[in-house]
């Protein structure tokens, strides 16, 4: 089945963990004046070691951390699905596993499937956690090539302690561990990055993206931190010239204003509190959420409320485990709309229970 978030054309759209905002209309000047300056020259080939751009990638993650990185620790991609499917492709393969823990990403088993790896599935526990323990487990039973997490995980929010990352790091010496923190800018006020780690496990991977805090979804660009090592293998089965002029200037004028692209960030994760709280106020189930995303239920037909909010104007996310469902932190005016449609659709429910 290919990728199945739907595309409908409704006033309030909640359902892909798109930042709400997009850059300002003097950096989307300047980011429109890179993109002429590269079509200039579009006659001839992109950077395909994107040398500029890992180079700032570098910086911004050595500022965010205070952990200096070079410019080859870094990989880019048309996205953090690229980034990812370029490890399947490095790490994965015929007779090789890779391993997570449910629920966790959906597109994860199609890259272990495109890339002909066995995947293998562990659970995580009732509150989304990762049990080091059974974690360990299912890594000595399976000895996987990749074990693939995202912290904060998608679709739950949850963030991973660095105590797991490095338990699993340690446990799998001979795998390639895969922290994803597409949303990591998101994150809750102590929570600290996987970044932190890569000093002392060469082994280890941390994907991030551009699409989410900093709001370009539509530009296409994710990159991983990770030992010079395992960027080189991922020059290896990356196609040629596969990052574009366009796309490296659009990431480089993102890039030096760092600040005011993600200048909206606290202003979210602060809206996201206040819906988790209001949720669970109203009696409602929720994950916790280092993400830019709630996680709510449980409903015994969560279908059905999907659809109730639908045909409200409300688009938001039918994912996750069974009676859960999945909404995307918007604007005021947006949430506004989604807490007036949900409240309508559980009270409509409610009277027709009574």
């Amino acid at each position: 089945m290919p990728y199945g978030a739907p595309q409908l054309d409704l006033p309030v759209q909640l359902n892909v963990n798109e930042v709400p905002y997009g850059p300002s209309p003097a950096i989307a000047e300047e980011m429109a004046r890179a993109v002429f300056d590269a079509a200039t020259t579009l006659n001839r080939y992109p950077d395909r070691e994107f040398t500029a751009l890992r180079t700032e990638l570098a910086a911004y993650l050595g500022r965010e951390t205070g952990t200096a990185f070079a410019p080859e620790q870094i990989w880019a991609a048309n996205g953090s699905n690229e980034v990812m499917l370029h490890l399947l492709q490095a790490f994965g393969g015929p007779g090789r596993t890779a391993v997570s823990f449910a629920p966790t990403y959906s597109m994860y088993p199609e890259y272990a499937r495109d890339t002909m790896t066995t995947w293998v599935e562990g659970h995580r526990a009732s509150d989304f956690s990762v049990e080091t323990a059974s974690a360990l487990a299912l890594i000595a039973e399976q000895a996987p090539s990749l074990v693939l997490l995202p912290s904060p995980n998608n679709p739950t929010g949850t963030a991973l302690p660095l105590e797991v990352v490095s338990a699993l790091c340690d446990a799998a010496p001979s795998a390639v561990v895969v922290i994803d923190e597409a949303y990591a800018e998101f994150r809750r006020t102590g929570t600290p990055s996987a970044l932190t780690l890569l000093a002392t496990h060469r082994n280890l991977v941390v994907a991030r993206t551009m699409s989410k805090a900093f709001g370009l979804a539509g530009a296409r660009l994710g990159y991983f931190a990770a030992a010079r090592e395992i960027c080189d293998a991922a020059r290896i089965v990356r196609l040629p010239y596969h990052l574009s002029a366009t796309t490296q200037a659009v990431a480089l004028v993102a890039l030096r204003h760092a600040p005011e692209m993600l200048a909206r960030v606290d202003e979210l994760r602060a809206e996201r509190d206040r819906l988790v709280d209001w949720l669970r106020a109203g009696g409602l189930r929720v994950a916790d959420s280092d993400a830019n995303f709630v996680l709510f239920g449980t409903f015994d037909n969560r279908h059905a409320i999907w659809q109730a909010l639908c045909d409200r104007g409300v688009l938001i996310r039918e994912t996750g485990p069974d009676g859960w469902l999945r909404v995307s932190i918007g604007t005021p005016m947006e949430m506004t709309a989604f807490r007036k449609a949900l409240s309508e659709v559980l009270d409509l429910r409610a009277e027709e229970e009574a």
